[in-house]
């Protein structure tokens, strides 16, 4: 039998917020954006097989027809599938059209000002992710701002979407 301590210093993590309605703009917006989106950045991803921003990007480069970039400044040196980690979006060799987050939301406003800086038309944070300053610099630019949000469920979900809108 588990035993959970109500002890204030041994807290457990804040689990995931439940996504919102609020948090994603509607199914056509969003898989338009999708289908004319051709460059991804993965801010946070990660070069072990085990965490969820590896797991997704591998997803995209193999089921999409996505161009991925890799950001990371602690994963110099490493590559996923041959991708190699570029430190910042500044230093990304083209302009990428969506930015998909794997960072905890307190450093989500400054990604989204990098984001801002380099053009992007999307911001997306993942699943358990939200800031509304992010989603607030975000949608200022002119950006489609998601939140909390997988960006593969979303892709599979929208899939008949997506490719009735690149058929356009």
């Amino acid at each position: 039998m588990e035993h959970i301590s109500l002890d204030p210093r041994h807290q457990v993590a804040e689990s995931c917020p439940a996504p919102e309605i609020a948090d994603v703009p509607g199914d056509d917006e969003l898989a338009l954006a999708l289908a004319r989106t051709s460059r991804v950045a993965i801010v946070g991803a990660s070069p072990n097989p085990s965490r969820t921003s590896y797991q997704i990007a591998v997803w995209l480069m193999e089921h999409t027809p996505y161009e991925v970039y890799l950001v990371n400044p602690a994963a110099a040196g490493e590559e996923i599938q041959g991708h190699g980690f570029y430190d910042s979006l500044a230093d990304l060799p083209v302009r990428v059209d969506l930015v998909d987050v794997f960072r905890r939301a307190e450093h989500t406003p400054a990604v989204a000002a990098d984001a801002v800086a380099a053009n992007a038309k999307a911001l997306w944070l993942q699943l358990g992710i939200t800031n509304a300053d992010a989603m607030a610099r975000a949608r200022a630019a002119g950006m489609l701002a998601v939140q909390n949000r997988c960006i593969k469920v979303e892709y599979r979900r929208l899939q008949d979407r997506i490719t009735s809108f690149r058929a356009l």
